[in-house]
């Protein structure tokens, strides 16, 4: 980056012809933004000459702190004119990134020496707002450590309103060196992160350090809580009751990877009092199950404000997927549904339609690997024809699609105009649902930027097709079209079509040219046919008008 360049927001990833606010960003724009500043901060330039190039791991990290730090300050402002339609807040954002982002520039790469240096001093970049230990090295942490890295949140005066603990795990001497300063610090802590800090700990000293951490924050008035990582179960959430019982104000709370089986999930609902104002709710990766995730959809049933809802991986079938359908249908201010990698089957997805058509601020949909078939994804396709006008990223992968639902998949996609990512991996479009899809992308889409087919049964002439149709997106990055059964000469021709951009094909390391019965000679006479027949099929596709 030159001395003269400028950090620029896209105004385009900011508002929509049917939007009035500009403030908050999606989450989307906000991991974009670090992307950007990434790629910046790796880019040689006048001050990497002077000062060295960081790594990308570094430059990562340090993206990812500065659109934290820049998004806070936006923030602030924001809440101060909370009638603004938030374009103040847009530029300060924009601004305060670029201010971080030349002084992480200026500064040059860290050494590994500098490593706990480096930690102070994202505490002082943050302006005394943010205290953050969590860089560096996974370590125990024993009292002595424990008083030292913690000097600052000792001083008098202090600002600090966020703490992060994460990477670092806590024994009883630790803890007792914490509980005193973070008991100092309740009037003016709002955000807590202790993930992953008791880990290799055994289980009655992890207990009664959660105890300690939990007795010593009881009475913080919350925003954000993130207990992920910690192998809780039952036992673990009860160990955090003192802080669960006096939290009233929520916006944020984390509870991933954290062994929330039935009775655990019973257990947050017993102790949290109010979720009035949840605005984000995130259970990924537990064994939750039916009774689990109707324990949690009494949880979501009170959470009007919820926009972001992430309960994947998490063993719920039929019975527990309806329910959380039925009680998501309360949450009109939905923008990021994640429900990945469940068994809730065709009834359930039935159930989650219904709650969508009154999704109209919708922009992240994950539906991947939840056995919805045919006539669950024909449904729910249908359903977000109506709803969901801003939605950015629709991914259904492996949820044993064919043809006899893609056309209503067709249709759904053609209406998302703002799509920038498109996961269907692993179903069974073969050739017809690939280029009948791909005829829906040629209009418009001009934010599109992924699209993944790949296990899909496709052969030369839907692959070239669709590569045909990607390669002209402006912002196009991604194409995915591995482990099908596209012929040498048909990877020949995909790579021909991307030669000038060869990045935006991915790997075709398993695609297997021998999978399919039909050769080559019988594939090359019947594609242009093939194609006429679906370009038939096309002028029967209605697609309904939003409502």
């Amino acid at each position: 980056m030159s001395s003269g360049q400028h950090l620029h927001m896209d105004s385009t990833n900011q508002v929509r012809s049917f939007s009035i606010k500009l403030w908050p960003p999606s989450h989307s724009t906000r991991l974009l933004l670090v992307e950007r500043m990434t790629k910046n901060l790796t880019t040689p330039s006048i001050f990497s000459r002077k000062y060295g190039l960081l790594t990308k791991e570094e430059a990562e990290e340090d993206a990812k702190q500065i659109e934290s730090l820049a998004f806070v300050f936006a923030n602030q402002h924001h809440e101060k004119e909370p009638d603004g339609d938030g374009s103040s807040a847009v530029q300060l954002y924009a601004k305060e990134s670029s201010k971080l982002m030349l002084e992480v520039l200026k500064r040059g790469p860290i050494t590994k020496e500098a490593e706990e240096v480096m930690i102070s001093e994202k505490v002082k970049a943050s302006g005394e707002i943010i205290f953050d230990i969590s860089g560096g090295r996974r370590a125990f942490i024993d009292a002595e450590e424990a008083e030292e890295l913690l000097k600052p949140l000792r001083q008098p005066g202090n600002k600090y309103y966020k703490i992060c603990f994460s990477n670092r795990s806590f024994g009883l001497d630790a803890a007792h060196v914490v509980e005193p300063i973070l008991s100092s610090l309740r009037d003016q802590l709002t955000e807590v992160d202790l993930s992953d800090f008791i880990a290799g700990r055994p289980e009655d000293e992890a207990i009664e350090v959660m105890n300690i951490f939990s007795s010593a924050l009881e009475g913080c008035e919350l925003r954000y809580l993130n207990l992920s990582n910690n192998a809780l179960g039952e036992k673990g959430i009860r160990a955090f009751e003192a802080l669960l019982r006096s939290q009233n104000n929520l916006e944020e709370l984390y509870l991933m990877n954290d062994g929330i089986s039935e009775e655990a999930a019973r257990a947050v609902c017993e102790l949290i009092p109010s979720t009035k104002r949840l605005r984000i709710l995130q259970f990924h990766n537990n064994m939750t199950g039916d009774e689990g995730a109707i324990a949690i959809s009494e949880l979501v049933e009170q959470s009007p404000l919820l926009e972001d809802f992430r309960c994947s991986s998490t063993r719920v079938d039929s019975e527990g997927g309806v329910a959380l359908a039925n009680a998501l249908g309360k949450c009109s201010r939905l923008k990021k549904l994640d429900l990945r990698d469940n068994m809730f089957g065709v009834e359930a997805g039935v159930a989650l339609s219904k709650a969508l058509l009154g999704f109209s601020d919708l922009t992240e949909i994950y539906l991947s690997y939840l056995n919805l078939e045919d006539e669950g994804s024909k449904t729910l396709a249908n359903a977000l024809i109506k709803s969901a006008p801003s939605l950015e990223v629709l991914d259904m992968a492996g949820n044993d699609i064919t043809i006899k639902a893609v056309p209503d998949l067709a249709a759904c996609i053609a209406a998302k105009q703002f799509l920038t990512k498109l996961n269907l991996a692993e179903n069974e479009l073969k050739d017809d649902g690939t280029i009948l899809i791909a005829k829906v992308l040629e209009e418009g889409h001009g934010q599109l930027s992924e699209v993944d087919l790949s296990a899909n049964g496709i052969r030369r002439a839907g692959a070239r097709v669709l590569a045909q149709v990607v390669v002209q997106k402006p912002g196009f990055k991604l194409l995915n079209l591995n482990s099908n059964f596209i012929s040498d000469e048909g990877v020949d021709e995909l790579k021909e079509i991307f030669k000038r951009a060869p990045d935006m094909l991915g790997p075709l390391d398993e695609n297997d040219p021998e999978g399919e019965d039909l050769d080559e000679e019988d594939e090359e006479e019947g594609a242009a046919d093939h194609e006429d027949e679906l370009e038939s099929k096309l002028k029967d596709l209605k697609i309904k008008p939003e409502e």
